[in-house]
């Protein structure tokens, strides 16, 4: 019997949602086309576009792009917003927390070699935003500055930005804001309007919907460049035979997870938290890296175990039938430590010797039970590979 505890890298379909989707990969029409099987089918989409806007506090149905998952939406807004706002080359920076999914610190990166000024925010041991460096930042050159894209939840060790500062900041000298919200949706509160952001990127696959399906909510105000050229089917700033399957899941999918989202949260904290305590007790001079209590996202447990490679405790928690990770997926197999743990003040050695465990929907406490049982001995055995024998300076008081 396997327990999965990689909910952040993907979850599983919801019945209700596979259900769904099967049923309108059966269906035929291109939204796009003027015949009555069309025609329907345009009328599903947009169907599935107000009610994923409702569940999202989107102002308007229109505010929602659909993409084929978080990484586009994160290169439409970042790339896209740089673009329309460094037009005539007198915006070029763009400010980016240290913190970021690789799909929009790699994106800053390569706009660099377009001319972008990217500006690194730091952030705290926690991997909180540094307030005052960010609005320093933004009074530095607000006139040259085109965007600040800053995670709403870290999707690593979880630890929640504080989103609705961060904007007042930055509207305050008039630089928009985006935010790669895929970790977040389905585990916290998220109100497009409310949070007064003017982008959010999306991702079905997290919630429970299917790969291949995300959204870049978007204020009518804006208008970025497009990434993909073509039919401009989606407000003409993203390309592509419109995914009415896609749309159809990732509505129903988001609707599910955001239901009675409070009492979830709970649930699913109170086993993030068990969690925390008893790795605490069994294997003590592991180290939680994030924040405590709310200002994590209930389904994130993080650990640094020293003397151990992640890479050895992943495999050894896998043919124990547990699943894990040391990180983001999109990087794995990538032979590097941690950029977030890096960015939160700790060493390479340090950012390798960890191991994530996500909880979602289908976690019980049983599973907990079980993963605790057998984790000492796991960790045992990895440090007896002697894979990473020296203890981190940090936790020495050395640094």
């Amino acid at each position: 019997m396997r327990a999965y505890f990689d909910h952040a890298a993907t979850s599983p379909m919801n019945p209700e949602v596979l259900a769904a989707y099967s049923s309108e990969l059966q269906r035929v029409g291109n939204p796009s086309s003027l015949h009555a099987e069309g025609q329907a089918a345009r009328m599903r989409m947009e169907t599935a576009r107000e009610d994923l806007a409702r569940t999202i506090g989107a102002a308007t149905p229109s505010e929602v792009v659909f993409t084929s998952g978080g990484t586009e939406a994160d290169n439409l807004a970042v790339k896209g917003l740089w673009w329309a706002r460094n037009a005539d080359r007198s915006r070029p920076r763009l400010l980016v927390s240290t913190i970021e999914h690789s799909a929009v610190t790699d994106t800053a990166e390569w706009l660099q070699t377009q001319g972008a000024e990217v500006v690194w925010v730091p952030v705290d041991a926690d991997g909180r935003l540094d307030l005052a460096a960010f609005g320093a930042a933004l009074r530095e050159d607000p006139e040259r500055t085109a965007l600040a894209s800053v995670m709403s939840a870290n999707n690593e060790i979880g630890t929640l930005q504080p989103i609705p500062e961060i904007v007042a900041l930055a509207h305050s000298v008039g630089v928009p804001v985006h935010t790669d919200a895929v970790q977040a949706l389905g585990q916290v509160p998220l109100d497009f309007a409310a949070l007064g952001v003017d982008a959010m990127s999306l991702s079905a696959h997290k919630i429970g919907g299917p790969v291949g399906t995300g959204a870049l909510v978007i204020s009518r105000d804006l208008t970025p460049v497009p990434v993909l050229h073509g039919g401009g089917q989606e407000r003409k700033i993203r390309s592509g035979t419109l995914d009415v399957a896609g749309a159809v899941a990732f509505a129903r999918a988001a609707e599910l997870a955001c239901a009675d989202l409070p009492e979830k949260a709970a649930v699913r904290a109170a086993l993030r938290d068990r969690l925390i305590a008893g790795i605490e007790s069994s294997v003590p001079d592991a180290v939680l890296s994030g924040p405590r209590g709310a200002g994590r996202l209930p389904g994130n447990v993080h650990f640094v175990f020293p003397g151990c490679e992640g890479d050895a405790l992943l495999f050894g928690l896998d043919v124990a039938g547990f699943a894990t990770s040391v990180g983001s997926a999109c990087s794995a197999g990538v032979a590097r430590p941690s950029h977030v743990l890096i960015a939160c003040g700790r060493d390479e050695d340090t950012a390798r010797s960890v191991q994530r465990f996500s909880l979602g929907p289908t976690t019980t406490a049983a599973d907990v039970d079980a993963l605790l049982a057998a984790l000492p001995g796991i960790v045992d055995r990895a440090r007896s590979a002697g894979m990473v024998s020296s203890t981190p300076a940090w936790m020495n008081g050395d640094t």
